[in-house]
């Protein structure tokens, strides 16, 4: 999974403001709307602003600042929303090229997801997670990323710190409700906050600011702790729901697949495809059942101890091929680091996720997050978690979250310009285009014989896809059709061969995530289909020169791409 996106358009469509400074020489009104929307979506946002290499806005230091979750900065961002829709409105669109129509399809798509989120779903009224993650990203960021010399970067994090409390006292007046699962990860990931705050930036903080920074973690982190016991003892008194419903979902789906097709003609296409790669599968593991040939398979794999590594040795192996069979020219880059996930963000990203380089600094850290398997669980967990991500399923997640997956994907649109649209296409980027890139690597790779001395590679591949279509079909019954956690479970297990640590994983995840589990199958999909129409458009191309000019684009949606490569 995408971290840096997700967490950029969670930022960004939660702070909308005022005018902002160009970032390119502006040729239309139509370029200078987009500079406006995305640094404007920066301004309330701070910590976005911050990941995504944009430090100040008319003079105010960004990174010192924290995302304002009070009345008025609640309707800053519905004014911005209304005065952008009203400028769009008054586009022709048949004056537009074909970059500039994707663009102002995003766009509308972002105002219709933010009026959604901000009027109807109302996450910052129900979900803890939200505050508790944005701590998190907003200190994280300032600490992981060398944008500025150490000691101005930890002036920017106790600035933060100072901040903490206002942001505390914004969600327990905002807070009115919340599911149980939403109040005990909030809960959890805070734990990994003050564990950040108090021990691993304590420890790094250069020694002539460790006064500056006892000062401002004090009541940050008595905010935080707070924060804790009030969620625990006056939170969970007050619980909610965390499905949607069909009418919510479809509306978000809508936005953030921006499809025109709907969850259950998606969920139809889905559940056959399960039941096509299921015998597909079974023909490949013949004359084994599915089920043995993949427990054969899952019997080797690291330990707990070697799990990180054998992660790093995936990147290289993945990284050798792709030169090798020349599948893409590679980012002239070398910012790639694998690191453990960070503690705030385990609740979602339970096993690994990408966080890509800021897109107005590329040439800084991109991060390949692999979660550790912590040696406080039982052996029993242990051992369902390293079956799952066995030798070819750590290939796996590698392949797709860093090559040529998210990170190569990732590098080639932080050459999008102008900055003002590159800056669009990752914040407000289209989810099945980043996803369905990562999973048609997957695919990509297995087709072009990676790994292909292990025969577990390729069955892998087929549990892989099983994976995707089970996303969508529990995210689509769990949200709108009443489907209950026995029934998730059971989907994933038996009917997608899932251990049982993996699906009792996925089924939080979907419980705190909506419409994000679609957008690979959707994805694939949508790829497959953009491959096929490339070929038959230009026969003497190579299908190298359509994933460079396909990935060229950013993150566009998926229907926009045929009109956008020529």
């Amino acid at each position: 999974m995408a971290a840096i996106q997700l967490l950029l358009r969670a930022g960004a469509g939660l702070a909308l403001m005022t005018m902002g400074m160009q970032l390119a020489t502006a040729d239309s009104g139509f370029d200078q709307l987009v500079n406006d929307f995305v640094l404007d979506s920066l301004a309330l946002s701070p910590s976005s602003a911050t990941q995504a290499g944009y430090h100040s806005h008319r003079g105010v230091s960004l990174d010192d600042e924290l995302d304002d979750f009070s009345a008025a900065g609640l309707d800053a961002q519905r004014h911005l929303l209304s005065r952008t829709e009203t400028s769009l409105s008054a586009l022709k669109l048949d004056a537009l090229d074909a970059e500039q129509r994707a663009d102002a399809r995003i766009m509308r798509d972002a105002i219709g997801a933010s009026r959604l989120e901000l009027d109807e779903i109302q996450s910052f009224r129900h979900n803890p997670t939200v505050y508790v993650e944005l701590v998190g990203n907003a200190l994280y960021t300032h600490y992981t990323l060398n944008y500025a010399p150490e000691r101005q970067r930890f002036g920017h994090i106790i600035a933060r710190l100072k901040r903490i409390p206002t942001l505390v006292q914004q969600a327990q007046s905002n807070l009115i409700d919340a599911p149980d699962i939403w109040n005990r990860v909030a809960r959890e990931e805070n734990a990994g906050n003050i564990d950040l705050i108090d021990a691993e930036l304590r420890h790094a903080c250069p020694t002539d600011l460790r006064g500056a920074y006892d000062n401002a973690a004090a009541p940050a982190l008595a905010a935080l702790k707070s924060l804790n016991t009030w969620l625990e003892q006056t939170l969970a008194k007050r619980p909610g729901d965390w499905r949607l419903g069909k009418d919510l979902y479809a509306k978000k789906f809508r936005f953030t697949l921006e499809t025109d097709a709907t969850p259950e003609q998606l969920l139809a296409a889905a559940e056959a495809d399960l039941t096509r790669t299921r015998a597909e599968l079974a023909r490949l593991a013949a004359p084994a059942t599915a089920k043995e040939a993949l427990a054969a398979v899952a019997s080797h794999h690291a330990t707990p101890a070697t799990y990180m590594d054998s992660a790093k040795q995936a990147l290289a192996s993945a990284t050798a091929f792709v030169r090798e069979k020349d599948l893409v020219t590679l980012p002239p880059n070398d910012n790639l680091q694998v690191i453990e996930t960070p503690v705030f963000m385990r609740g979602v990203y339970g096993v690994g996720g990408f966080n890509g380089a800021p897109p107005l600094e590329p040439r800084l850290g991109a991060f390949y997050w692999v979660t550790p398997i912590p040696a406080s669980w039982p052996k029993a967990r242990i051992d369902s978690k390293l079956r799952e991500y066995n030798n070819s399923g750590i290939q796996h997640l590698t392949v797709h979250e860093a090559m040529p997956g998210h990170y190569v994907q990732g590098e080639y649109a932080n050459q999008v310009r102008p900055n003002s649209r590159r800056l669009l296409r990752a914040i407000y980027g289209n989810g099945p285009y980043i996803e369905g890139w990562a999973v048609y690597a997957q695919k990509l790779m297995a087709d072009e014989g990676y790994q292909s001395d292990s025969p577990g590679y390729r069955l892998t591949l087929d549990k892989q896809m099983l994976r995707l279509l089970a996303n969508l079909i529990l995210d689509v019954r769990l949200q709108t059709m009443g489907m209950t956690d026995q029934e998730a479970v059971d989907l994933m297990s038996e009917k997608a061969y899932q251990e049982t640590e993996e699906a009792t994983a996925k089924l939080q995840r979907a419980k705190l995530t909506s419409c994000q589990l679609p957008t690979y199958y959707a994805g694939l999909k949508g790829w497959l289909a953009a491959r096929d129409s490339y070929a038959k458009r230009f026969p003497g191309r190579s299908q190298k020169q359509f994933r460079e000019a396909a990935m060229r684009e950013g993150a566009v949606p998926l229907p926009e791409l045929e009109a956008l490569l020529k």
